[in-house]
């Protein structure tokens, strides 16, 4: 059984999400899981300039993820960071690439959950997660969401990301706020879940 968590990050909030996520698949018998970059898109000057160069260090040695990587998984992961309420051109790119796989089936009936992040409270995280459901509903995949029974979306005593259709966190205008420890755990919670349904569904 294995999980391949795949993640695009400029500054790192995604690289965080997804570490949780895969600490939650981990908690799953008889599944293995590993995280996956995206590929970058933007060249180093640009990167430079946006400061995000010196953050990537942090994951710079994980490897890139391939369309391979997508076909020989059980269960799948993506962290996808929001951009004007849609997912980021680095991932728009990648999965563009997936028309072999949507031409074969390969990805028909395989779970897929979702996770985001955006600047502000209200920037886009549903948005950018529906719309990303719905791009993969072409192929077949199985969204898996993160249900009410994680009850640490059901609180209004802090701010904080996560919905039915995923685990998110919010970073703030300059980047300065990282993962929340309820957010964190909501990407454990929706890790734990995918790897569950996944080791179902492959035993039927």
């Amino acid at each position: 059984m294995k999980v391949n968590i795949l993640f695009y990050s400029m500054y790192g909030h995604m690289f965080q999400m997804v570490k949780a996520a895969k600490e939650g698949v981990d908690k799953v018998t008889g599944v293995e899981s590993r995280i996956l970059r995206i590929p970058e898109t933007l060249p180093k000057n640009v990167l430079e300039a946006m400061g995000a160069l010196e953050a990537q260090k942090q994951f710079a040695d994980i490897p890139e993820a391939t369309m391979d990587d997508l076909a020989e998984a059980d269960g799948l992961i993506f962290g996808i960071p929001t951009r004007y309420g849609r997912m980021s051109a680095q991932w728009a790119n990648f999965l563009d690439q997936s028309g072999q796989l949507w031409l074969k089936g390969t990805l028909i009936d395989k779970p897929v959950a979702l996770m985001s992040s955006s600047a502000t409270q209200h920037g886009g995280q549903e948005s950018t997660l529906i719309s990303t459901a719905s791009s993969l509903m072409h192929h077949g995949m199985l969204v898996v969401g993160l249900p009410y029974s994680y009850q640490g979306q059901m609180g209004v005593d802090e701010i904080t990301g996560g919905s039915p259709y995923g685990a998110s966190t919010i970073t703030g205008g300059q980047g300065e706020r990282l993962p929340s420890e309820r957010e964190l755990e909501g990407a454990r919670f929706q890790g734990e879940r995918l790897a569950q349904i996944a080791r179902r569904l492959s035993a039927k």
